[in-house]
């Protein structure tokens, strides 16, 4: 099998799932590169059924390694709780078998808060986003003031990261007349997660690198669809990442020649979700 990327060719929910799985049996390493956990997907192996959010759908297949690409913005206490529920499930998950690009944004409480507040304030014209952070997440992301994972290694620099991020958000909660985000706390429920997050985290791109001149076979997990992109689909009406097939190189690190064959999924009835 070549490395391969599925993407979803309309407004997602398409199915990529199934076939993600059936090729996941094939592939040697599945990669998620973009989105969040607002991109649900459901697998049925035998008489079990997982359902995933923010786990690559390999991790549920020994021997495979599973990746969470620098594109992807990471809830860390749902990553957390994703791995629990697929452990009590009798799936094995250890940074032997699932790791974390040092350089992905994180998702913290406020950005779920902060989306839910503009949801709400746009009345009849909401956008229909799942309220779980992914778009304010990527705004902090482009706006160069993002907590990363590879903060969650240094306490003085994540103090740091999050003084400057409350700059602008508590601004923006003030505005709102909403209740300010308490910077001590935050930086304390961090620290908290910090020890549990970080044995899975890596320099992502080099071991995709090591694993394609080994001559491993990549799978690229494409979440939502094409339609749904930030550039290319029905603006406004769209997520906050970009989810065509160059986003695979671009959300992994990875060259783009790596990215290989682009199948793109489709479903008969074309339909999408959200307000």
């Amino acid at each position: 099998m070549a490395n391969v990327a599925v993407i979803g060719a309309q407004w997602g929910d398409e199915g990529k799932g199934k076939i993600v799985d059936w090729l996941s049996e094939r592939a040697d390493v599945v990669v998620r590169f973009q989105g969040g956990h607002n991109a649900g997907h459901t697998l049925v192996i035998g008489d079990t059924t997982y359902k995933l959010s923010l786990l690559p759908s390999g991790v549920v297949r020994p021997g495979k390694l599973s990746v969470i690409g620098n594109g992807v913005v990471v809830d860390p206490w749902a990553l957390l709780r994703e791995i629990e529920t697929v452990r009590a499930q009798g799936v094995a998950v250890t940074p032997e078998n699932l790791v974390v690009a040092e350089n992905a944004a994180l998702i913290l409480p406020l950005h779920s808060r902060l989306d839910r507040l503009r949801e709400e304030a746009r009345g009849d014209r909401k956008i229909g986003t799942t309220g779980r952070g992914i778009g304010p997440a990527y705004e902090d992301k482009v706006g160069r003031r993002a907590v990363r994972v590879c903060d969650l290694a240094d306490p003085d620099r994540l103090a740091e990261r999050i003084e400057a991020l409350l700059l602008h958000h508590n601004a923006l909660l003030r505005g709102m007349g909403a209740p300010e985000v308490d910077g001590r706390a935050l930086l304390a429920d961090l620290l908290a997660v910090a020890p549990k997050i970080r044995p899975y985290v890596a320099s992502v791109w080099q071991r995709l690198e090591a694993a394609r001149r080994a001559g491993s076979r990549i799978l690229f997990e494409g979440a939502q669809g094409v339609m749904l992109d930030i550039d290319h689909g029905t603006y406004p009406f769209v997520t906050s990442s970009n989810t065509v097939a160059g986003e695979a190189a671009t959300g992994s690190g990875l060259g783009l020649g790596a990215v290989g064959y682009v199948l793109g999924i489709c479903k008969a009835y074309t339909t999408r979700v959200g307000s």
